[in-house]
């Protein structure tokens, strides 16, 4: 049987589905799981559903919500080991070798690096209009599913007191739940009539948008086939969704990219090991494509239509469960994460959090995060 894939059949939910599910009348026929399956495969397509179809498919929700599992699936625990990437060197991993940006190397090439340093420097403050002005502000937006929303909001609240943290730059969470790659990659989805609603709510248009962090993932990988195939899905997605971001906003400078956190506590095929650890080939594979010139990841008028911003990897974030990483003791408990072991909790979120924070506040080409 196949299960729900999407971030919203695994725990974020709107309260009121919730409620609207605990209140349903226990007369009420069991859930046709196949039925859902398949109404929820056209939602997510975008389609639109008839008002009895869009009943049964958010009592579906809220089944799910309560811990109905289509056909009773649960995911197998996870007892494999893997390598961090930034730790794999030139060992070769499913043929990929290790490092961020390939080659066993976790820092851009030099010509990268200084294209990124010529990015940067052009990050200043604007007015609404995408004017350069002293009053002017510059904005930070996230990218991405539910992890990403619920560890950058705290991000955000750390930064927001920080003192380090320039007075001109104004940090949005534009990531939500559900919306996972293929979501982002569709210009005409509502995510991004929201992001417009918190960039008005901030008090900052788009053409102040110069910055992007990207935290992105695929629900239900498994049902996209084993790697490399999900990782290439994935990434036909984030090229998709850089060009939707390039055009939504024209000022956008860099973006940086992460990839998922540890999947080895799922108890839910969203998103489980390997597959977790796996999604890390898809930004990586962008910023070596990007490299190498490829026309539909430009980011440099010089040479043709601008159709990305610059990319650089953020900080990584995957570590293989409890086993700390060489570098920097960084690993995950099973209390880092909820119930469905995926999803962080208060410590998983701050985790990401003090990453993020450490990763601004020291990162060469972000100078426009700290203040002068």
């Amino acid at each position: 049987m196949t299960v729900f894939t999407d971030d919203t059949m695994n725990g974020c939910f709107l309260p009121v589905l919730l409620l609207a599910g605990l209140l349903a009348s226990a007369a009420e026929p069991p859930i046709d799981w196949s039925r859902a399956q398949e109404l929820h495969r056209r939602a997510q397509r975008g389609e639109k559903l008839t008002p009895e179809e869009q009943a049964y498919y958010e009592r579906a929700k809220a089944a799910r919500a309560r811990g109905g599992q289509p056909g009773g699936a649960s995911q197998p625990r996870w007892t494999g080991q893997l390598t961090p990437l930034t730790e794999l060197g030139a060992e070769p991993y499913k043929g990929e070798a290790g490092g961020l940006y390939g080659g066993g190397k976790n820092e851009p090439p030099p010509a990268h690096r200084a294209a990124a340093q010529r990015e940067a420097a052009k990050i200043q403050p604007l007015d609404a209009d995408g004017k350069p002005a002293k009053d002017g502000k510059l904005v930070l937006l996230s990218v991405g599913m539910s992890n990403t929303t619920q560890s950058f909001s705290r991000f955000k609240q750390q930064a927001d007191r920080d003192p380090a943290k320039s007075p001109s730059l104004v940090i949005v969470d534009g990531a939500q739940g559900g919306q996972t790659g293929m979501r982002w990659a569709n210009a005409t989805t509502p995510l991004w009539a929201e992001v417009d609603n918190r960039l008005r709510r901030a008090g900052v248009s788009p053409r102040q948008v110069q910055v992007v962090w990207m935290k992105q993932a695929e629900a239900g990988p498994a049902n996209l086939g084993e790697f490399p195939r999900h990782a290439l899905v994935l990434k036909t997605n984030l090229v998709a969704s850089l060009h939707n971001l390039k055009t939504k906003f024209p000022n956008l400078r860099v973006a940086y990219l992460s990839s998922r956190t540890y999947g080895g506590y799922a108890t839910t095929p969203l998103n489980p090991e390997p597959y977790a650890f796996e999604t890390a080939f898809a930004p990586r594979w962008l910023i070596q494509d990007q490299i190498a010139g490829k026309p539909e990841l430009n980011f440099d008028a010089a040479r043709g239509p601008v159709k990305s911003p610059l990319l650089l990897w953020g900080p990584y974030l995957w570590a293989d469960g409890a086993t700390p990483r060489k570098a920097d003791g960084f690993l995950y408990q099973k209390e880092d994460f909820g119930g469905d072991g995926t999803h962080p909790s208060g410590s998983g979120q701050q985790k990401v959090a003090d990453l993020l924070l450490k990763f601004f506040k020291s990162e060469p080409t972000a100078q426009w995060f700290r203040k002068e």
